[in-house]
């Protein structure tokens, strides 16, 4: 009984019952469907432009607080030296004994030294200082636009400093050899930079080697072409994983046809490290391996400015480590109507 009632249509129901449900069932969808509020559209509102200036002008950096883009003058002098301090020890080291039979390699033993020496040390330390080691790869870059001209005396004294040191151990060690007792300077020249009777072709011809015109123009132009290499190697432009090995394998050409005429000096730094412990013809000639290398380094720096330069400055192998902070003058902010 109570099943069949259950079943029972609503249309079976009476006509005021049916008008009852309806009616709950209006009053139960009232309360289960709150009503929604109508929203409100908010109105637009314009950019509001607000000076930089004025935002930053509130904000001051702490006096303790020192904000570097790259590394600072002192690791850059550090690295500079220890480039130059292995190029030396590597380079004079091999040409001391390279005429020695049965332990020095010949000239090509000297080329490598110096090319692996300059690029081991241009991967290792380059990134810190820009990997110069050399006087006339710093006046280059300064002439350049790549290296600011504050940076040239210190680079230049951190690179005789380095190779300084590089030469007297190499003299420590070479006075410890008992056959070469009252003679060491004598055999140290041996490695020294110099041109006419001081050529080194001299000791096969009967003591005429290249002159004086000679000898400037093999360091200048070689200077010039090792210095071009390295510019555009280092360019932004270029791949610079490979920059390294374009600059070692440069100056390891660049020694191999300087070396006949003048002991291919191609850097200051490394003719004065060997001029030091030398006997005293070479401070004398010291001033040619100087001005060659200098001016060849600036010949091509200028090549490069009017051909080749970038607009925006960089840093050699550094040049990644040196950002720009740029601001700009105006922003826009967004800001809710009142």
């Amino acid at each position: 009984m109570l099943g069949a009632i259950s079943r029972r249509s609503d249309d079976e129901a009476p006509a005021s019952v049916r008008a009852a449900h309806d009616c709950d069932d209006r009053n139960t969808m009232s309360q289960d469907t709150p009503d929604t509020p109508t929203p409100t559209p908010t109105p637009a509102t314009d950019p509001v432009h607000v000076n930089a200036d004025d935002v930053f002008a509130e904000y001051e950096i702490p006096g303790e607080i020192v904000v570097t883009t790259g590394p600072g003058l002192v690791a850059r002098l550090g690295a500079e030296a220890f480039g130059t301090f292995f190029l030396v020890l590597a380079g004079l080291g091999v040409a001391l004994y390279a005429g020695v039979t049965g332990v020095g390699g010949g000239p090509l033993a000297v080329a490598l030294a110096f090319g692996i020496a300059v690029l081991a040390s241009a991967i290792a330390v380059g990134q810190v200082s820009g990997g110069h080691f050399n006087p006339a790869v710093t006046f280059g870059a300064a002439v350049a636009g790549r290296t600011a001209w504050r940076d040239v005396l210190p680079y230049w004294l951190a690179q005789l400093v380095g190779g300084a040191f590089a030469s007297a151990l190499l003299y420590v060690v070479l006075a410890s050899l008992p056959a070469l007792a009252g003679h060491e300077r004598s055999f140290f020249s041996g490695a020294a930079n110099g041109f006419g009777a001081h050529s080194p072709i001299s000791a096969q011809t009967g003591g005429e080697g290249f002159g004086l015109l000679g000898a400037l123009l093999i360091e200048l132009v070689v200077t010039a072409v090792f210095v071009g290499v390295i510019l555009g190697a280092t360019d932004r432009r270029s791949a610079h994983q490979q920059a390294p090995f374009a600059i070692g394998l440069t100056l390891a050409v660049g020694v191999l046809i300087a070396l006949p005429v003048t002991n291919a000096a191609l850097n200051p730094a490394r003719a004065t490290a060997a001029a030091i412990f030398s006997d005293g013809w070479a401070f004398g000639q010291l001033w040619l391996f100087w001005v060659a290398p200098l001016a060849g380094a600036g010949i091509a720096a200028l090549v490069y400015r009017a051909f080749a330069a970038e607009r925006v400055r960089d840093d050699l192998l550094g040049e990644s480590d040196t950002e720009e902070i740029v601001f700009t003058e105006e922003y826009v902010a967004e800001t809710p109507a009142v």
